[in-house]
This record gives C-alpha cells, sequence and structure tokens, in this order.
C-alpha cells in the first residue's frame, strides 16, 4: 500500500504573513515564524510540522502571492 507525502517550498522573501494558508491547512503543517522576519520585515510562513503534510495544496491555491510551492511523492510502506 502507499501513502501520499507532500512537501511545500516557501518563497519567504515575498511573504507577506496573511495567514491565509495557515486558515486552510487541514493538517496544521504552516504557522507564521515568531522571531524570524523577511528582507521586508514581515514574519513568514514556514512548514512547522513538514512530517504532517499531505500535499493537497491548499496552501497554494489560497495564497494571494502564489509563494507557495507544492509537492508530492507517493511513498511505500
Amino acid at each position: 500500500m502507499s501513502k501520499i507525502k507532500g512537501a511545500i517550498v516557501v518563497d519567504t522573501n515575498r511573504c507577506k504573513g496573511c495567514a491565509l494558508c495557515i486558515e486552510a491547512c487541514p493538517k496544521d503543517v504552516i504557522a507564521l515564524t515568531a522571531k524570524r522576519v523577511n528582507v521586508n520585515g514581515y514574519p513568514y510562513a514556514a512548514a512547522e510540522r513538514p512530517d504532517d503534510c499531505i500535499g493537497c495544496a491548499s496552501c497554494a491555491v489560497v495564497c494571494p502571492d502564489g509563494c507557495i510551492e507544492v509537492y508530492k511523492k507517493k511513498m511505500e510502506e
């Protein structure tokens, strides 16, 4: 049986910290950085629990700035 594993890559310098991706994620994978900011001074989205990502791409769909890329990989169990 195979399982779908996902991964996100955030363009941190383009992220404005709107948090729409956090609300859209069904697995609570994403959070805003607490103590780091990007070159524009915004806290940015990051995968805080990357092992829980299922690659659904909800985060990428709602991102108004197109900062998130989603990758899927089929894992054999």
